[in-house]
Parts: C-alpha cells; structure tokens; sequence
C-alpha cells in the first residue's frame, strides 16, 4: 500500500512522482487528461500537488493499471465517484465573498 507522508502539505512534480510509483511525464499526460487533477504552482512556476491530488492520481494508477481501464473509462468512473473537477466559478467566488466578509466582521 502506497503511503502518503503526513508531515507535507505539498508536493513537487518529483516527489510526487515518487510517491505514486509513475515517472513524472506521466503525471503531466494525465493533468491534460483527468480534468480533477490540477496541481498548483510554486513561485518557481513548478507543479505543487497537494494531498487530495495525490489520492485522485493513485485512483488514477489504480483504474488505469489494476483494473486494466481506458483513459475514457477512467474518467467515468471518477465523475461517477464523484470527484470532481476545481473549476471555480463565479458563483463560488461570490460565496467566498460573502463568507470572508462575514468573518471579517466577526473578527472585528
């Protein structure tokens, strides 16, 4: 079983790589692919991926390799488990707002 460490928030391109066992191009194929895998970046512009990007692309691993799925197939199993994609909306942002305003008052 893969272990994530529980001390790191975030992760580069390499440990990342590392730590789910497929070298680092493939990562960045399946980035153009898995629309739910979408690292952030360092101020060095390089790939910074987070815990939850981790366990989406050990899922990923997992459908592609153990259980011999197309890259289709495991794209609909994802949205069926319903991992989704971080686009943000507008609508969000206008949440995110109101629920910062509101602690800003709080905090006041």
């Amino acid at each position: 079983m893969v272990r994530i460490p529980e001390d790191k928030r975030y992760f580069r391109i390499g440990e990342a790589s590392r730590i789910i066992g497929v070298e680092p191009y493939v990562l960045r194929y399946w980035e153009s692919e898995f629309p739910q895998i979408r690292p952030g970046r360092a101020e060095s512009n390089q790939r910074t991926y987070q815990r939850k990007d981790l366990e989406i692309l050990l899922e990923v691993k997992r459908l592609l390799y153990e259980e011999r799925m197309t890259i289709e197939g495991a794209k609909r199993r994802l949205k069926e488990q319903g991992v989704r994609s971080p686009i943000v909306g507008r609508s969000f942002l206008v949440n995110l707002k109101e629920e910062l305003k509101t602690i800003l008052n709080v905090l006041s």
